[in-house]
């Protein structure tokens, strides 16, 4: 019988190195399940992400396929270990994708994002916060609004860690003007922005307005790069949920997106200035 859990993302995409890992050696599922001495069926479920692989045999399989890159491999590992971690308490209460959201930014070396709209997550006020999820249709009961500010609450801890990874959020000028939650909210918004743009490895660059057409028709997008390149990830909100990219294309794809939205930001200091004379005016 199958097993009845639901995988993570991570859980998924460990499965999904490992398949890619399995097809570029020319290994069949067959062979592999020789190989670590189980059943067919069970490189299916490691490959689809809902059994554990042991270290051993990840290990074993790696020096198989013929993978000589060490780091690569390692952080295959660690993504294979298991351990409670401070997301599981909303587990079953909030939906999976915010939980894996919180995991990669963890997870990540350093991230960059694009909002077009709204202010990034990591670094929004509680009652910005608030107003987001108070906005989505159908509306949600007030407890699970509370819910989801605390769960983002925790989240921004990770960006006043020790081993913060560097966080550049570029933000489109619509952003910087939206009020959610009012003038009240949204100056006092633009305040905390600024006063997160002034911590070491968080940098905020505004795109403005005159600047013109931007790439990714205003797609909020994070790009979570991982111990390598391979395990980089890209994460883009819809209103079903986060959708989760990492197949080499699509990552080029929005290395290149982050690229060109760099290329039309304004420096730190000018997009605090921006930030400034916007918030000055509400």
């Amino acid at each position: 019988m199958p097993p009845k859990a639901v995988p993570t993302q991570r859980q998924k995409r460990l499965g999904h190195e490992l398949r890619r890992m399995r097809i570029a050696a020319g290994m069949s599922a067959e062979q592999a399940a020789n190989l670590l001495g189980v059943d067919r069926g069970k490189i299916s479920y490691m490959e689809s992400g809902v059994r554990n692989i042991s270290e051993e045999r990840l290990r074993t399989l790696a020096q198989h396929c013929r993978c000589a890159d060490e780091k690569y491999v390692e952080a295959l590992v660690t993504m294979a270990s298991g351990g409670h971690e401070w997301w599981d308490q909303y587990r079953e209460a909030l939906p999976q994708g915010m939980l894996d959201i919180a995991e990669l930014e963890a997870r990540s070396t350093r991230m960059r994002t694009a909002c077009a709209v709204h202010i990034p997550g990591l670094l929004q006020t509680t009652d910005y916060a608030l107003a987001v999820f108070r906005a989505v249709l159908p509306p949600l009961p007030e407890h699970e609004v509370a819910m989801r500010a605390a769960h983002r609450s925790r989240r921004q801890e990770l960006l006043t860690a020790a081993s913060a990874p560097p966080f550049i959020g570029l933000v489109h000028e619509a952003a910087i003007r939206m009020q959610f939650g009012g003038r009240r909210v949204a100056h006092a918004q633009l305040e905390h922005l600024l006063t997160q743009s002034e911590k070491d490895g968080v940098t905020v660059r505004v795109i403005p307005f005159t600047h013109g057409a931007i790439p990714g028709a205003g797609q909020t997008v994070l790009y979570a790069e991982g111990p390598t390149e391979q395990l980089d990830t890209v994460q883009i909100d819809n209103s079903h949920g986060p959708d989760f990219l990492y197949g080499e294309a699509e990552l080029a794809k929005y290395r290149a997106h982050l690229d060109r939205m760099e290329e039309l930001a304004l420096s730190p200091d000018d997009s605090k200035d921006f930030i400034h004379a916007v918030a000055h005016q509400l």
